[in-house]
């Protein structure tokens, strides 16, 4: 057994010990749902001051508006009731450093871990890659401003998306824990 693993094992024991949220509702309590990165730095628990079960939070990298995050906002609206939701990207973002050109590059080459550096991004090792990045959108952002309201958008006019639902538009900076508003976002994102 692997050191984490281990220690994911024995957190897990402990937070058991104490256990007391069996009892809650399938529903967000706060009726609201929140679209951001997948970035460790970020706890959406603590940025907009969530308790287990208050709202749904769906991550994936660069919280970005893929086909499947709005199949879990749909789903969230849908069969849970949200009723609001909130798009919010974070300053340096890892999607920011690279692009689909990039990405497949990299991956054609090898699956092995790259590393970055002043120079780029660079494969540590040989090994088999793979062409089927060329069939992924990676989803890559060159401004953060620009995608957060390119993703309320894609959200708000989705058709599976109700149009009383408001969408707001964030980025969060990693520097401060500020949630700064995108007020061309969060305009496109109103009811």
């Amino acid at each position: 057994m692997s050191a984490l693993l281990n220690e994911v094992l024995n957190a897990n024991r402990e937070y058991v010990d104490s256990f007391d949220k069996g009892e809650l509702a399938m529903p967000p309590a706060r009726q609201f749902a929140i679209l951001t990165c997948m970035d460790a730095r970020l706890d959406p628990a603590k940025y907009a001051g969530l308790s287990e079960g208050d709202a749904h939070v769906i991550r994936n990298a660069g919280g970005r508006a893929s086909d499947d995050a709005i199949r879990s906002l749909v789903i969230s609206y849908k069969l849970l009731g949200t009723r609001e939701w909130f798009v919010i990207h974070h300053t340096n973002c890892g999607m920011e450093t690279f692009n689909d050109e990039i990405m497949r590059d990299l991956l054609s080459k090898s699956l092995k871990t790259s590393s970055v550096d002043e120079n780029g991004w660079h494969d540590c090792c040989e090994g088999h890659g793979s062409a089927e990045a060329k069939y992924v959108d990676w989803l890559t952002i060159k401004d953060q401003a620009q995608s957060v309201t390119e993703d309320v958008i894609r959200i708000k006019s989705h058709s599976l998306v109700p149009s009383d639902i408001p969408v707001y538009g964030y980025i969060y900076d990693v520097k401060s824990g500020e949630l700064i508003e995108v007020p061309e976002a969060t305009e496109a994102g109103k009811c």
